[in-house]
């Protein structure tokens, strides 16, 4: 911080408010670690979001100042500076993978408890007293019906998984089908130009050294254009009496 000081007092103090909010991001997701309740970790992330937002929006102004300084600075203290910005990117990289880490972790407990309609704790009470006036038999119902709805719940699953499994298949299928189509198309072409390079060497070779007959090369007529030069094909005023 101290060479950054030297070079700017606004780089310096922007570095500092960033550090704090490094360590109090540090801090929060130790403490998250320790908290088992669903709520309380929820709340816990939220803040540690906001930091993390405030986090990035300073980085952004150390960026700023940092390209406003580089046309008074030497290649060094350029050097010096982005690599302190690329390092706060990292770490503050390396909090938002934490964050996502946890959010799932926490997305994953809340549909375990959403799959079997466990209570929440602040309706605990309620579904107890709700339980105490049902007779056997409809609690029997309840348990049915709750069963029931878990099973559709997961043959619905089941259903989207091979539905997107087949999706899958079939778009293999058609890339394939359309790639061995395109390389038919690119030999037909690849056969049709050399055939039309063949036809046009042999149409320069016969132009050039007229045509052979009985071994004889026929000179060309340019009367008649042709190899088969007669004595009407010359002008009336050229013929001879």
């Amino acid at each position: 911080m101290d060479s950054i000081s030297a070079v700017s007092e606004e780089l310096a103090e922007i570095e500092g408010q960033i550090n704090d909010l490094f360590r109090a991001l540090s801090n929060g997701f130790q403490k998250l670690e320790k908290i088992k309740d669903a709520n309380r970790q929820s709340r816990q992330l939220e803040e540690l979001t906001d930091k993390m937002r405030d986090c990035k929006s300073l980085i952004k102004d150390f960026d700023r100042e940092v390209k406003s300084l580089e046309g008074g600075n030497d290649a060094n203290t350029n050097r010096m500076l982005n690599d302190r910005r690329q390092s706060m990117v990292k770490e503050l990289n390396s909090y938002v993978a934490l964050k996502k880490k946890y959010s799932s972790n926490l997305a994953s407990n809340n549909k375990r408890v959403d799959l079997f309609d466990g209570p929440a704790e602040d309706n605990m009470e309620e579904n107890v007293l709700l339980a105490s006036n049902m007779s056997n038999q409809e609690l029997m119902n309840k348990g049915n019906t709750m069963m029931d709805d878990t099973d559709q719940a997961i043959e619905r699953g089941k259903k989207i998984v091979q539905e997107t499994i087949n999706v899958g298949t079939d778009t293999s299928a058609a890339l394939k089908a359309q790639t061995d189509q395109m390389s038919r198309v690119v030999n037909e072409l690849d056969s049709i130009h050399f055939s039309l390079k063949k036809a046009s060497k042999l149409v320069k070779e016969i132009g050039c050294h007229g045509q052979m007959y009985n071994g004889i090369s026929l000179p060309y007529c340019h009367w008649c254009h042709s190899n088969h030069h007669r004595q009407d094909c010359e002008p009336k005023q050229q013929r001879h009496p």
